[in-house]
């Protein structure tokens, strides 16, 4: 079976999450001084974000639904992880900068693989984190506009590549699915394996 041309995609877009009663909410949005690009079959994106917007050529309006399957998975109450506190220290002392409740931060598992994670709660031994990517569990809308639909070149494939194999600065916000049995920071604590799509349409991939 021949393999599908990678296609170079630009949109602006409002993305919303639905609620049981229908209600919308913004979740968030790009604009025309700053559209969000990307380059399909590399697992940028949400496959089913990519699977729309090939239905779409430049110009073109869309308006669609992913359902909770389709986008970041239902919620997983496994998710959340009760930390040792004492992870959280620099040089002796916590590190109230940086942690706090609401606060997202890097993770990094015993297989140095890194995901996000929310703090949700900090007591007096211990720092609650939760691993669902912000909006698993609900249904997501997109509306918006194709400003370019073409054919990648080969350039722009090589520069992806040797983007994501270099690193992720700069992208989007980053969600994760996964198991595991607690999550270390800066490499410490027990393993928990998370990998996953992020952003509203996915921006980066770990």
């Amino acid at each position: 079976m021949e393999k599908p041309e990678n296609r170079f995609v630009s949109v602006v877009y409002q993305l919303y999450t639905i609620a049981q009663d229908g209600s919308k909410q913004l979740e968030e949005q790009t604009g025309d001084e700053r559209p969000f690009e990307f380059i399909t079959g590399f697992g940028v994106a949400l496959d089913r974000f990519e699977e729309e917007l090939m239905k779409h050529a430049k110009g073109d309006s869309f308006d669609f639904t992913l359902e909770p399957a389709e986008a970041f998975g239902d919620y997983v109450p496994e998710g959340k992880h009760q930390l040792g506190r004492e992870i959280f220290t620099v040089n002796g002392k916590f590190d109230s900068d940086n942690i706090y409740e609401g606060a997202v931060i890097t993770l990094t598992d015993n297989d140095d693989h890194h995901f996000m994670a929310k703090v949700v709660k900090i007591e007096a031994d211990s720092v609650t984190v939760d691993t669902n990517h912000p909006l698993a569990g609900k249904r997501l809308n997109f509306t918006g506009e194709v400003k370019e639909n073409r054919k990648a070149t080969d350039e722009e494939v090589q520069h992806l590549i040797k983007h994501l194999t270099g690193g992720c600065e700069g992208c989007g916000g980053c969600g994760h699915h996964g198991e595991g049995e607690g999550c270390g920071h800066h490499g410490e604590g027990e393993g928990c394996g998370h990998h996953g799509k992020g952003g509203g349409c996915g921006h980066c991939h770990h």
